[in-house]
Formats: C-alpha cells, structure tokens, sequence
C-alpha cells in the first residue's frame, strides 16, 4: 500500500447521509464475537499501560477492557451518548463526529494510550484522526486500532468494501505511515473460521508515539 496521498474516492461512501442521523439509534450489540473479544482484551492487557489515561476513540456502550487492566481514567469520544453512558468503563465522554471534525479536544500529551476498536472503516478523512491521535499521545504511547469482517455497509468507505483482510492489514498500517510520527507500526491477527480456526477473525494494527 502507498503512503502517497489517497485518492479523495477511496473514502467514498453508499450512504453520504449525516452521519448523525445513522447513529442517532442506540446500537448496543457487540460487533464481534466471544472469542474476538477474548482475544482482544488479551492483547489490550499486553499492550495498555497500567494506571494510564486511555482514550476509547470511536466508543460505544463496551470498550472491552480487561479486568486485570486498571487504567486511571478512560475517556470516550463517540457518536452515541446512550452507548457511552451505558458504558461501565468509562469515565466521561464527548460526543464528536470525526468525519466532519477529525479535531480532537483534548491538550497535547494527555494521554498515556488509544485504541479504536472495529470502527476504522467508517473514517473519511483517516490520516487527519491520526495525526491528531498521535497529538493527544504523551511520547511512547500507544495506539491499537482492531477491526473484523464485519461492518454497516452503507458506511464503510469505498476502499475498505473493495477490499479484502490483508488489504485492511495494509491500508491501516498505511494510515500510521502517511499521518507520520509512528514508531514500531506492528501489525497481528487472529484467524478467523477456517482450517484450525474458529470464530470472527481480529486483526491489529498498533504503533507508538514516536
């Protein structure tokens, strides 16, 4: 994947509605199975820091913490106020479309860790959220974006329905790239169904404030 500049219809969308009108309805489902979540929070408990201030980019009514994690703050920034309250996780939260503001409101260096879980495929302007994700990271933090094969169609961006796994794998280490300021881009997945695997496929890109 080039770390040129996207071509602007790769992050076209079926549906180019307001995005607050899609998520007006509270959605409290889970996008992955049991043992993709499971999966998940093993990997949020190697990777997360202890006592940390975590931001939940793209949060929902779970952020899928796990128990031996005990972070000192979790902020939420979501499409979804009944989601984010009914989140046992979190702290506090803002209500903010990415979309139409990739600006995030928190100071420089505010917090220890990230991570947006299954949601990357929706974002139209990419590289800007992470750009400003590596802003709001103090130096060394992380950054774990995890996505699945699963999504709400009529929102995912052009490129990531014309696509398949591996491609994703690429396109979101490619994000990390072209923002800039990354450092140990590490990409890791779970299979999915299939010889000797069972259940949703969990894919992981992370990388680190450099």
């Amino acid at each position: 994947m080039s770390t040129q500049e996207f071509p602007r219809e790769y992050f076209q969308r079926i549906d180019e509605s307001d995005d607050g009108l899609f998520y007006s309805t509270a959605r409290k489902v889970v996008h992955i199975d049991d043992g993709a979540i499971q999966a998940l929070r093993e990997q949020f408990a190697v990777l997360l820091p202890q006592n940390g201030t975590l931001l939940d980019l793209m949060s929902s009514w779970r952020s899928h913490l796990p128990e031996t994690l005990k972070p000192k703050r979790v902020v939420g920034l979501g499409m979804n106020a009944e989601e984010m309250a009914d989140n046992p996780q979190l702290n506090r939260y803002t209500v903010q479309n990415l979309n139409l503001n990739p600006m995030l409101p928190y100071e420089d260096d505010a917090f220890d860790g990230a991570f947006c879980t299954v949601s990357v495929q929706y974002l139209t302007q990419p590289t800007a959220v992470f750009s400003e994700v590596r802003r709001v990271l103090k130096p060394g933090g992380i950054f774990i974006v995890s996505f699945s094969n699963r999504c709400f169609p009529t929102k995912a961006v052009a490129v990531w329905q014309g696509t398949g796994d591996r491609a994703h794998l690429a396109l979101v280490t490619a994000y990390f790239e072209q923002s800039g300021g990354w450092g140990d881009v590490t990409a890791w997945q779970k299979p999915g169904k299939g010889w000797l695997a069972q259940g949703d496929p969990l894919y992981i890109v992370h990388g680190r404030k450099a």
